[in-house]
This record gives C-alpha cells, structure tokens and sequence, in this order.
C-alpha cells in the first residue's frame, strides 16, 4: 500500500523541522561551536563555571545517626533484666549486708562493721580452704578441658558407632550428683568395693580415707560427671567447622594432627573460652557431690571454700563469716569470667567463618 505524497512530504517535513530543532538547541547551549566536551567539563565539580560553592559531601556523622541500630532491644531485654535482679542481684546484696552483722540466723542481726571480715580474713581454717579451693580449681581444669575436648572431637564424627558411644559418654551428666557420690563411695570402699570384686592390690588402698589422696579422688569424680557437658559443647563446635576447610587442608598434605592443630583449635577459640569459664567459675561453687562423697573430710582435707560457707552458716552459726566467704566467691568468679573474656578477645565475637 502506497502512502499519499502529501502524507510523505509531512512526514518528511516533521522530521527535518524536527532535526533543525535538535541542531538549534544544541547551539544555543554549546554557543561559539565549542566542542561537546568542553560544555560538559564547565558541569564538572557540581555546576556551571561561576556558579555559586559546590554542596557539601555526605556527612559520616548523619550517617551514622541515621542507620538502624543493630543489636537486641533494651526492651526484649527487660524480662530477663528483672528475673535477674531479682533472684541474683537483690541476693546478692542481702548477702553482703549480711557480712557486715553479727546474727547467728535466728535472732536479731547487729551490726558489726568489718570485724567479721577480719575474722574471717585471719582465720586459718579459711585460708586453709582458699588454698584447697585453688588446688581443686587448677586440678579440675587440667583434668576436664584436654579430656572434653579430645572426647569432643571425636564424638562429632559422622560415623554411626561415634554416635552410640556419645550417648553413653553422656550419661554421668544425667545422674544424680548423691546417687555418684553413694555409688563412688561404695565402690572406693577398701573392705567391699572394688578392690573385693576384683581381688586387686590396687583398690586396697582408702582412696576417701587418705588426706593426701582424698582431694585428687574427688576431682576425679566431678570430671567424670561434667566432661560430657563440655564435650558436648566442643562436638557441636567442631560440627559448625566448613568441611571445604579440611578437604583443602587434605589436599595440601596436611595430616590428622596438623589440621586438628591448625585448623580445629583456632576455629574452636570462642567455644573453649566458654567451656573454661564455665569450668572454673563452676568449680568455685562445686557443693553437694563432695558433700555427701567426704563431707569436707577426712579432717579438713577436701573442705573447699563452699563446704566451709555451709560449716561457717549452717554448723557453726556465724553468718556473717559465712557471708564473708560467698563474697569472697561470688567476687573471685566474676574476675575470673571477666579476664578470661578480656584475655582471650572473646568480648569482641567476630565470626570466625568470614569469607566462606
């Protein structure tokens, strides 16, 4: 179908009226035939040449003011804040009041002012239990951290047989801190535990009646029963380690023993920070176990500081002594958690997994 000439014509007319136009702009705003180049750098810097100042740079202050804030609310926090004022803090400070009064826990408390810190700052059954007290603390340490963390380890493997003996690694969590202390009780016993079941020398000895031993045994004993906790703590840890990471280990040639060195304990840093915070600060207020396992004996040989608060308060009936020593816990606790955090730079909690 052909188009009229007259429609051509006025199609071609709009065209060139239209390229006209485009060309007459173009020199009224690049006047004198400058190049376009030229035009464009007098917009460069923020306007035209001899306009007024350029607008200011974006402000890193403003900025910062403006971006939504990161982190958990103060609000979602508040319950737990009241919970923990409530049943710890306000404790707490009951307990530090009443380490400055003279009350025997029935009559009417009367303030002694420091002298039942003195007291129990001169005392020697008290300095003989600080001391017991970090003997036991060092021990258990060196005893539960390398043993969790190589039981650890190993429990996070994916073979089927691992999984069956995590479950049996974890059952001494589970019972009963009396029912351990009975049943490790009658089986130390030297005239029908083991040592008469099995008919060995060994066992004669009076592993609970011996205050050269006795302290060692019960270390021995809470380990048994809180290694699998830290274990736990240490296969979930492993597990969350990329296995891109020991695969290009594998390919470099690096054995078993340098990727465990290498790369399992540094991806591990903040997990053993809190296994060992947890470990130390719980074996400052350890009680029922070697309670009912020696009752502090034989003598004073296993009285650690908890055991001797209860004797102080409970026994003896000097509660403001007995205060005293929880301060004196409750103090030496939260110095530990703090440097063990500040130390190992587990207060900063930057992911360990950045760029995978």
């Amino acid at each position: 179908m052909q188009v009229p000439m007259s429609k051509r014509k006025t199609a071609g007319g709009a065209v060139a009226g239209s390229d006209a136009s485009a060309r007459g702009t173009a020199g009224e705003e690049n006047p004198g035939g400058a190049p376009p180049g030229a035009a464009a750098a007098e917009f460069t810097g923020g306007g035209r040449r001899g306009s007024g100042p350029t607008a200011p740079g974006p402000n890193p202050a403003a900025e910062r003011a403006r971006a939504p804030r990161q982190g958990p609310s103060v609000v979602m926090a508040l319950p737990a804040l009241v919970v923990f004022g409530a049943f710890a803090l306000l404790p707490l400070g009951g307990v530090a009041v009443l380490s400055f009064v003279q009350w025997d826990g029935l009559g009417s408390p009367q303030w002694a002012g420091l002298e039942k810190w003195a007291a129990t700052l001169s005392d020697p059954a008290t300095l003989h239990a600080m001391w017991l007290t970090v003997v036991y603390v060092v021990a258990s340490y060196v005893l539960q951290a390398p043993a969790a963390l190589l039981l650890g380890v190993f429990m996070a493997g994916r073979q089927r047989y691992r999984a069956v003996l995590s479950v049996l690694y974890f059952l001494p969590l589970i019972f009963s801190s009396a029912a351990v202390a009975i049943t490790f009780q009658s089986l130390l016993d030297p005239n029908f535990g083991l040592a008469r079941a099995l008919h060995s020398d060994f066992f004669q000895r009076d592993w609970l009646g011996d205050p050269d031993i006795a302290l060692f045994v019960v270390v021995f004993v809470v380990s048994w029963c809180f290694i699998p906790f830290h274990s736990l703590l240490y296969q979930a840890g492993v597990r969350q380690i990329p296995a891109s990471m020991y695969e290009a280990a594998t390919l470099d040639g690096a054995g078993r023993l340098k990727q465990f060195w290498y790369i399992t304990l540094p991806q591990l840093r903040y997990t053993i920070v809190t296994s060992s915070t947890l470990m130390l600060v719980g074996s400052l207020t350890y009680f029922d176990l070697i309670y009912v396992l020696t009752g502090g004996g034989p003598g004073t040989s296993t009285r650690i500081l908890p055991l001797h608060m209860y004797e102080l308060g409970f026994r003896s009936y000097h509660m403001g002594q007995a205060s005293a020593v929880a301060c004196i816990l409750a103090v030496v606790g939260l110095v530990m958690a703090v440097v063990l955090n500040r130390v190992s730079g587990a207060a900063t909690m930057e992911s360990q997994q950045a760029g995978l």
